[in-house]
């Protein structure tokens, strides 16, 4: 579950804004829900929680069991939503320290005969110059990323890590003519057709249903492809093929991730003054105080991920017609330690949302610790021994909190269960109908991106297009 405690945010509001503002929201609700409201083409990713596609979710369920049981490396190219949400959820639900294959947990090549092939031939699973690792039930696939930026050397090196292992590819585009994606696709695409005999098969295709070239390569070279909906946004597309395969290819659960997400729906439809409205009216409400950036804080590093999404969802969705709070993820206790001064003294401009684990912040033991001569530890932290982690960070959250809002932010938490698949299925709904509701107060439609193309036309025109 959910929960938003936004009781100390109310003070920075002013008054005149006060008075009927959770009407006005309600009714920027009820027009995302009902269709009725800019953008409303867009609204797929609302409408497909509606009518889940159980048979598409065990589809890629499936895939990703494939893909597990052949692929030491899921190489996923895409750019924006077409790999943030991805990248969040992996992020958010893996451990710490799991070994991915080619680092310390590398299976060492199998012989051609333990592959049941004989020596010199080229299996399924196979490289054009030898064996593929053999892929032991249980091993994990390691899920990279490619196409998200434009560093050649990052390329190198990745086609550097690829060697030896036996890879499978998601390229995730709409169109396939973005640039950063379809640059590293045409890299990628070259390398697996000299690595393998199968490489057609080895490549999975996420674009759009019906149009665009990389619809067209696909058919042409009978890559396996699932649909984007037309309908659904880059920054809504965590929850369809786009997310959902490298996910499942993670070996997380995206039916209970989904079905989270299907489970605040529902919550959201009941009831028109849901916390995402409530979300929604006061950051709409602090925006037109004057509070024009928000700082999403997190104590649990796994949840930075979470933010880079969240960036990318209120930040495209909002900053249009000179209007929008500008977003900023912060990770706690580290960034305070570099951006907390600002966050204390600085321009008294800034919203902070704490996103809170309520089951996630350790239960291990601060021992208490003497010299070699019995006396007390020097480090004067004596006053901590005996409490747990999870003790430690309450009083971190409680105290940093309690500062912000002395030193004039205003500030409200979410707090979230679990970091499972059904909440982070449930906190990915909570965002996206947030803001939408949000851009609908603004006056603004928070489905297109119309600047996102300035800088595109620029670019291409410095490239000779």
């Amino acid at each position: 579950m959910i929960r938003l405690d936004s009781d100390l945010v109310l003070p920075f509001i002013a008054d005149h804004l006060r008075d009927g503002m959770h009407t006005r929201a309600s009714a920027a609700h009820l027009a995302v829900l009902h269709g009725t409201g800019q953008g409303n083409e867009w609204l797929g990713w609302q409408n497909m929680l509606r009518q889940p596609n159980d048979a598409l979710l065990e589809d890629i369920a499936a895939l990703g069991e494939e893909i597990r049981a052949r692929a030491d490396v899921l190489l996923c190219i895409g750019i924006g939503g077409s790999y943030l949400g991805a990248e969040a959820v992996i992020k958010a639900l893996s451990p710490y320290f799991s070994s991915p294959i080619g680092a310390a947990g590398a299976v060492a090549p199998a012989s051609p005969s333990a592959m049941g092939q004989a020596p010199g031939s080229v299996g399924e699973n196979a490289s054009l110059f030898g064996p593929a690792p053999a892929r032991p039930a249980g091993t994990p696939t390691e899920v990279v990323f490619a196409g998200h930026h434009l560093s050649g050397r990052y390329l190198e090196q990745l086609l550097s890590h690829l060697e030896g292992k036996s890879v499978m590819v998601n390229v995730i585009s709409k169109s396939g003519t973005t640039l950063e994606p379809a640059i590293a696709f045409r890299i990628v695409r070259q390398w697996m057709q000299k690595h393998f005999k199968d490489a057609s098969s080895r490549i999975i295709v996420s674009t759009d249903p019906e149009q665009g070239a990389l619809r067209e390569l696909a058919k042409k070279e009978g890559y396996r492809s699932y649909d984007i909906p037309a309908d659904v946004g880059g920054r809504f597309s965590v929850l369809t093929p786009v997310g959902l395969i490298p996910i499942a290819a993670a070996g997380f659960d995206v039916r209970t991730l989904f079905y989270g997400a299907v489970a605040q729906q529902s919550d959201i439809e009941k009831a028109p003054d849901n916390i995402a409205v409530s979300y929604a009216a006061n950051r709409y409400a602090l925006h037109e105080s004057g509070f024009t950036t928000e700082v999403l804080s997190v104590f649990e590093p796994r949840l930075s991920g979470i933010g880079g999404w969240w960036q990318q969802l209120f930040g495209e969705s909002e900053g249009k017609d000179k209007r929008g709070i500008f977003p900023v993820t912060c990770t706690f206790s580290s960034d305070l330690h570099s951006l907390g001064q600002y966050l204390q003294e600085g321009r008294r401009n800034l919203i902070e949302t704490f996103l809170m684990v309520e089951d996630d912040r350790g239960g291990l033991a601060i021992p208490g610790v003497a010299t070699s001569d019995g006396t007390p530890c020097a480090d004067g932290l004596d006053f901590v021994a005996g409490l747990s982690m999870s003790d430690v960070t309450t009083a971190a959250f409680e105290g940093t909190r309690k500062a912000h809002i002395a030193g004039g932010v205003p500030v409200q938490t979410l707090h979230i269960d679990t970091l499972s698949e059904g909440d982070i299925g449930r906190l990915i709904l909570f965002f996206e109908h947030a803001v939408a509701v949000g851009g609908y107060l603004m006056g603004i439609n928070p489905f297109d991106q119309p600047g996102v193309e300035a800088y595109k036309r620029e670019m291409f025109a410095r490239l000779g297009r």
